[in-house]
């Protein structure tokens, strides 16, 4: 029996395989590689695509969060309202301009709690991070709201979040920049590293402009220090293609995701849910399974998560936690001194949450398959 990958992007390669390669061949055969065309056309599309009025195409989603707070002006001494529930590449945002991550706890839908920012808004802060966590908008209503009246600025994380909405607004268009991901694992991927941020302020995308390109308005000319976090023709043309299948592929995930919703019956598994308000794009589906934790958020006795996911492998059925280590508690923000149980639904949710296949293309037999042996599990 053929393994089924929790990830896989050769089917959605495959479906539309003959636009790919035209646009790649096209992109090889004009002699230009770096800021030409393509690149301009992109980020035309996918400002129009956003509801954005600019677009800046850049080379990681990691480079556009970092180069978001640097263009803004935040650093050293200042402090970033962030979750706890996040990838680190979130808070190296942050902190790779010398600010400190302030770190909240996720609600129950894995988005930044809205109702607990304002308690951590100090003399120093200067910005919130939301992060548009697995695919679904945060609630940003009362984010734009809080943002407003304490006049900080707003950066959206919307590595997963491609097309997913708040009241009709899609994620990217709320705040001084939305940063996007296009890692080839993303809703909207690449075919290689690439990443663009958003906005509809004209001096905060030129100066962008500059400084991914080492910080440079007109060659030889360096205004600042900056960086080379150029998005290249080729990756350009092939997101062009992907943009405008953009459409389909939310709506198969939604699919995806209901056939999901409907068929897991297990009590041992809590399934994800959306808010009100607010639309998923799902880029993945996460389920939690519940272990035993005291007061202080610690663990006790076994991992059932684990479990789970040991049990799925057996039955061929590769799964992801994202992310078992939250940023706090690793090394590499060790300085942060958040102990254990600092942040207990962070943890929580660091020790439960697991993510099932889902991806473009896949078949009603592997889902069925996988829905039939989350139901199997008796913990």
């Amino acid at each position: 029996m053929d393994k089924i990958m929790q990830s896989r992007m050769d089917r959605g390669f495959e479906r539309y395989q003959d636009e790919y390669e035209k646009k790649a061949l096209e992109v090889l055969r004009s002699g230009w590689y770096i800021l030409g065309k393509e690149d301009e056309a992109f980020e035309e599309e996918f400002a129009k695509y956003i509801g954005t009025k600019y677009s800046v195409g850049l080379a990681s989603g990691l480079d556009a969060l970092w180069l978001a707070f640097k263009v803004l002006g935040i650093g050293e001494g200042d402090e970033v309202i962030v979750q706890g529930n996040t990838y680190i590449a979130s808070v190296m945002g942050i902190t790779i301009n010398g600010a400190k991550p302030v770190i909240v706890e996720p609600d129950e839908y894995y988005q930044i709690d809205a109702d607990k920012i304002e308690e951590k808004i100090t003399d120093k802060t200067k910005a919130v991070l939301v992060v548009h966590l697995y695919g679904q908008a945060a609630n940003m209503t009362k984010i734009v709201d809080i943002c407003k009246r304490h006049n900080l600025r707003l950066v959206e994380d919307c590595a997963q979040s491609h097309g997913a909405c708040h009241n009709g607004q899609i994620t990217g268009s709320f705040g001084d920049f939305g940063c996007f991901s296009f890692y080839p694992s993303k809703n909207m991927g690449a075919f290689g590293d690439a990443g663009a941020v958003t906005t509809n302020d004209p001096e905060l995308a030129r100066l962008m402009k500059i400084y991914r390109n080492y910080g440079s308005e007109k060659r030889y000319y360096n205004m600042v220090v900056g960086a080379n976090s150029r998005l290249d023709e080729l990756q350009a043309g092939l997101l062009r293609v992907k943009l405008t299948h953009m459409d389909e592929i939310t709506k198969e995930r939604e699919e995806l995701a209901k056939v999901y919703t409907d068929g897991i019956n297990n009590d041992l598994v809590i399934k994800p849910v959306v808010r009100d308000g607010s639309t998923s794009v799902w880029h993945q589906y996460v389920l939690r399974v519940p272990s035993k934790f005291d007061e202080n958020g610690k663990l006790i006795g076994e991992n059932m998560r684990d479990k789970f996911k040991t049990y799925l492998e057996e039955k061929g059925i590769t799964t992801i936690c994202h992310y078992p280590i939250p940023p706090h508690r690793s090394e590499a923000y060790a300085y942060l001194n958040l102990p254990e149980g600092s942040l207990p639904i962070t943890e929580r949710y660091a020790n439960e949450v697991i993510s099932l296949p889902i991806y473009t293309g896949m078949y009603k037999e592997e889902q069925e398959r996988v829905i039939e042996a989350v139901n199997s599990f008796k913990g």
